[in-house]
Formats: structure tokens, sequence, C-alpha cells
């Protein structure tokens, strides 16, 4: 295994790709240095963001090297890592929030892990590491991002409509029912990027999962068959993960008064 693992980090396709990682992050810089033309301060940022990411990445592929032969069990676990690495990022968006770790693991991990199971039961995902990991990541990420944008857009709707929910408490309305409207705009808000993925699904772009198959050599029918069931796959972890998380966050914000407690 430890033979196999330098065999791989000496490789010379490792040293081509930290040419491209670098080509990649000259472009990310321009652009960078194009959002300081336009005052809009984002390097610091970008540049904690990409090394961190880098790092993340690589430490994945090693670690993948590692366990790619060993029990399908060490799957399960770097499945269930990711989604709690998840939900403490997607955490983050959620500022003034109360419960939004225990809202963001629910959902992620319900949304995800009910998802990745399913399609492992019944074939879909092949059960072996090399297929598992980076399928399964791929839905735990939109799970994660999903999330984000539903905790972020939540705080949004009720800062905004204060007034409104207060009238409607002070004349009698229930928390949950005042309430609603505001969770609907935000769980429609939530799935729109899983929406319109969909729906431009190989005509506006033809995802990684397809790509690397077809330059793999696969069958481009096969290839395209596969990467629906993928982009269906997010969309089912997507929409489950911001109906959790809106059912969880609406009874969040309100005091056992049944007062609102989350102010602008």
């Amino acid at each position: 295994m430890m033979h196999n693992l330098i065999a791989m980090l000496l490789s010379p396709k490792v040293f081509t790709g930290l040419t491209q990682v670098g080509v990649a992050s000259l472009l990310v810089l321009a652009t960078v240095m194009i959002s300081y033309w336009g005052r809009v301060a984002i390097g610091k940022e970008t540049a904690v963001s990409m090394v961190r990411g880098f790092v993340q990445i690589v430490i994945v592929g090693i670690v993948l090297i590692v366990i790619m032969d060993t029990t399908i069990f060490l799957g399960y676990v770097a499945l269930a890592f990711m989604i709690v690495f998840a939900a403490v990022l997607s955490k983050r968006r959620a500022q003034g929030l109360p419960h939004a770790t225990r809202i963001s693991l629910t959902a992620i991990g319900v949304g995800s892990g009910v998802t990745v199971l399913i399609m492992i039961f019944t074939g879909v995902i092949a059960p072996n590491i090399s297929t598992m990991i980076p399928v399964g990541s791929m839905i735990i990420a939109a799970a994660m991002r999903t999330n984000s944008l539903t905790l972020n857009r939540f705080r949004a709707e009720i800062e905004a409509h204060v007034g409104q929910i207060e009238a409607g408490l002070a004349l009698g309305a229930p928390p949950s029912t005042v309430v609603q409207p505001y969770v609907r705009n935000t769980v429609q808000a939530g799935i729109i990027p899983a929406v319109d993925t969909l729906r431009s699904l190989g005509i506006v772009f033809i995802p990684g999962l397809a790509s690397g198959m077809l330059l793999a050599g696969a069958n481009p029918i096969y290839a395209a068959e596969y990467q629906f069931a993928a982009i269906a796959m997010l969309f089912a972890a997507s929409t489950l993960t911001s109906l959790i998380a809106g059912l969880m966050l609406r009874g969040t914000i309100f005091s056992p008064a049944e007062q609102l407690v989350l102010r602008p």
C-alpha cells in the first residue's frame, strides 16, 4: 500500500497536474485583480479558499489511495465525515438563526444520506469505494449548497417581514401559519440551482461526470444516461434538504410565548 502511494505521488501525471493548477491559479488571480479594479474586495477570501480547497482535495486523493482496496465500511465512514463537515461549513451562512448546526446536520444528513443509501441499495451507485465516495460527495455538496441558500434566504425573508409577522401574531394567528409564506419562498429559492441544473442538462453544459466517462472511453449514450441519473440524485437530495431545513427553521424563531426572536 505504501509503495503504491509513493509511486502515485511521484507519477509524472502529478507534476503535470501541478502545472495545470498553476495556470488555473493565475487565471483566478487575474479575476481577483479585475474585481479590485471594480472596487469589490474578494482577494483575501479567494486566496484562503483556494489554498484550503487545494490542500483538502489533495488530502482526499491520498486518503482514497489508502482506502481504495479496504472494506466498504470505510467508505460509509468517509461519507459520514463529509456530511458533518458540510454541516459545519453551511451553518456559517446562518448568522443569528438559532440551532443552525443541528438544523444543518439534520437537513444535509437526511437529504444526502437517504439519497445515497437508496441509490446504493438499488444499484445506481456501485457499492465500492471508488464509486461511492466521488458520487456521494457530489450529492453531499449539492445538499450543502442548498442548505446554505435555504438558511440565508430564510433569515433574509424573516428580517424583511418582521412587521407583517408580528401583526399576524398580534391578531392571534399561530406562528406556523404566519411564517408559512416565507418558508415556502425559502424552499423554492433554495432549490433554484438544482432546478436550473436539471433543466439545462446537455444544452448549456455537459457535467464533469459525463465528461470524465467520455474521456475514459465510455459509451456516450450510457455516459449521458448515468449523468442524468446523477443530476436527478442531486435534485432529490437538494429538494429534501431544503424541505427539512425549512420545516425545522419554522419553529426556531419563536419563543415559547410565541414571540418573534429573530431581529435584523
